[in-house]
């Protein structure tokens, strides 16, 4: 199965950008995975908040397969625990071809973002910035790796 994280905008904290690139080299030994980065939209100030959503949602679906297991890192979406989030994974490494994450803009998704998706995530009750999202998402799904493979990084 290979598993992509899609965002929108790049990372900006270069302490961030080391953090989720040293969790994305340690998922790689686990699954092939990549990050697609879409780049940020110019010009927002012209623009409302539903229509960046629309047009980041655009850019979004563009980047999609019809067969992929869209899941939305949403803040209304399913909590899991850790240890849940790892069989979650195994579920899917079981059924999907190529699961994708995607993280959204700042506004969240558009409806047919929302219309596409196989499922929603949330990693927290808690709100995080859009960069902290990323860093804490790469941390928790290879955590789920380790987890699968009994390994001893994550302790209950």
């Amino acid at each position: 199965m290979k598993t992509e994280l899609i965002l929108v905008g790049r990372t900006a904290d270069k302490h961030f950008q080391a953090g989720i690139s040293d969790y994305a080299a340690r998922i790689g030994h686990y699954m092939p995975f990549h990050i697609n980065v879409i780049p940020e939209l110019r010009n927002t100030k012209n623009l409302t908040e539903e229509q960046q959503k629309q047009a980041e949602g655009e850019l979004i679906l563009k980047q999609l397969q019809p067969q992929d297991t869209v899941v939305l890192l949403d803040e209304h979406g399913q909590e899991l625990r850790s240890v849940e989030l790892a069989r979650w994974l195994e579920r899917r490494q079981q059924s999907a071809r190529r699961l994708v994450f995607v993280i959204g803009g700042p506004y969240g998704f558009s409806s047919a973002v929302y219309d596409r998706a196989d499922e929603k995530l949330s990693l927290s009750k808690l709100t995080f910035s859009h960069q902290m999202v990323r860093l804490v998402f790469t941390e928790q799904l290879y955590r789920a790796c380790t987890i699968i493979k009994g390994e001893p990084y994550h302790h209950e």
